[in-house]
């Protein structure tokens, strides 16, 4: 990577600068993932920043959310949180500098008089601008007004110049400052706005490398103006590409307004989440998907990162899960699934039965509120149609009745023989798989399993029966043989 950092790599800074002012969202930790691993690479610094100096629009709790999906997702940050709101000396001061040096001048006009400059540069096919009105006043005029109490707003002076920066994903950027026009940074000398408070915190908190979203391109020329304007040095830049829907269209406020903890409540585990969003627009040199934390330190990239959109797909999300589902060990996951399950499922009597049923059905699992759904049966028979016994499916009934009945019977009769030491997979499989060649599979194995599921999709039979115990898989078969009597 041409603006790679050079040793010593403790000089590497980078910062997380949220706004308070809406939940977590899989965006937001995407870049907190890149600008994490970009640090843990290179031994650096991570800061979390935030941005709160929009008073009306801030929020504690959007503040909350953020350091609480930041934590969930196990990215540790270095330094922080510093709080803009406590800031407001120090750009205070730096105002009061580009005032005093005639880079940034107060602007009285009103939003009619802005409103109809817009329309009057449209009207000449003009991209519009700041036209400049108060650009000229004098020092003394404005205090004067200012000391009046006319509402005004502080502009900074932007130069008819080029500004090229090399960003580290999109290589070499250039934008004509002629066409941006005086920008507003500050609506008084407490209330700096975002291009300022960024560019002074950047400095100040000597930030090397800014790797933030796309959809943030268009204020870097602006905040590298400031910088020059304050004989700033300027960090390296990184602009991530932005996350599409899979038609490639932009992802819909379904999902950007989605706070990361709903994730969590949904059953997605954290690691699993590390690994989707670590491939929403990079991928390793083997185009591996399936990659650990410390896998991603090591082989994390930014010359690997696209330009392209990235494409976010909640079926790749789910399949990464089901992966990292299966991975855990039964007791491991039975223990993170008791925020997922009832109370009366965590007895320590179920405590056994909660293990096998978790062996049994992880394979199936993709969230970790699938499992409920999934294996309720095993912890209390749901009542279910008579007619769901029956095989073959679509069945005839009750012309097939007697078959099944008498075929339950048979199971019965073997499965109580087999002691209960004996009693397990493996064990009941070879005293049933023979009857079957002889009585068929689906006539026997479709309604045993369903007698012990209730249900027309479950685990197999074997492996349920391995989970139930002899005592609760013949009440089961008791159940169902009654059902066909009735």
């Amino acid at each position: 990577m041409t603006d790679s950092p050079k040793k010593p790599f403790e000089s590497v800074r980078v910062r997380f600068a949220p706004s308070p002012t809406g939940f977590f969202h899989i965006g937001s930790a995407r870049t907190v993932l890149f600008n994490w691993l970009f640090t843990r690479q290179n031994n650096g610094k991570f800061i979390l920043r935030i941005e709160d100096t929009d008073i009306e629009r801030s929020n504690i709790e959007f503040e909350k959310d953020i350091m609480a999906g930041i934590k969930w997702l196990g990215l540790d940050w270095d330094e922080g949180p510093y709080r803009q709101s406590a800031r407001l000396d120090i750009y205070e001061k730096y105002l009061r500098q580009l005032l005093d040096e005639d880079k940034a001048y107060y602007c009285f006009c009103t939003k009619e008089q802005l409103e109809s400059d817009r329309q009057a540069m449209l009207a000449q096919g003009l991209a519009p601008k700041y036209s400049g009105r108060c650009r000229h006043l004098s020092k003394e005029e404005s205090q004067e007004r200012i000391a009046k109490g006319e509402p005004a707003v502080i502009r900074f002076k932007v130069p008819e110049i080029e500004v090229e920066f090399n960003d580290l994903i999109r290589d070499k950027v250039k934008f004509n400052a002629d066409l941006i026009g005086d920008i507003v940074i500050a609506r008084n000398l407490r209330s700096p706005l975002y291009n300022f408070s960024a560019t002074i915190d950047d400095y100040e908190m000597k930030i090397t490398y800014v790797i933030r979203g796309e959809d943030h391109l268009s204020n870097t020329p602006k905040q590298i103006l400031i910088q020059k304007a304050l004989g700033f040095d300027e960090p390296k830049y990184a602009h991530l590409p932005l996350i599409l829907a899979p038609d490639r269209s932009k992802l819909s406020k379904r999902y950007l307004e989605t706070s990361l903890t709903d994730y969590k409540n949904q059953g997605y585990l954290p690691e699993a989440m590390i690994n989707f969003l670590a491939l929403l627009g990079w991928h390793p040199k083997d185009n591996r998907e399936i990659l650990s934390r410390e896998e991603l330190i090591n082989e994390f990239d930014l010359k690997r990162v696209q330009k392209a959109g990235a494409i976010f797909n909640v079926e790749k999300l789910d399949w990464l899960n089901s992966q990292y589902i299966k991975k855990i060990s039964p007791e491991g996951l039975a223990e993170k699934l008791k925020d997922f399950i009832p109370a009366e499922w965590l007895t320590e009597e179920n405590k056994e039965l909660l293990v096998k049923a978790v062996d049994t059905e992880k394979e199936r699992m993709k969230k970790l509120t699938d499992f409920r759904e999934l294996a309720d049966f095993f912890f209390e028979l749901p009542d279910y149609d008579v007619k769901l016994l029956a095989w073959p499916r679509p069945i005839t009934f009750p012309s097939d009745k007697q078959k099944t009945l008498a075929n339950l019977k048979l199971l019965a009769e073997e499965i109580d023989k087999v002691f209960k030491a004996d009693f397990n997979k493996t064990n009941l499989e070879k005293l049933i798989m023979p009857l079957t060649e002889v009585w068929g599979r689906g006539e026997l194995l479709w309604p045993l399993r369903v007698a012990l599921s209730a249900k027309e999709a479950s685990p197999g039979p074997f492996e349920i029966m391995d989970v139930l115990g002899k005592e609760e898989t013949l009440k089961r078969l008791d159940i169902a043989i009654q059902k066909l009597n009735d």
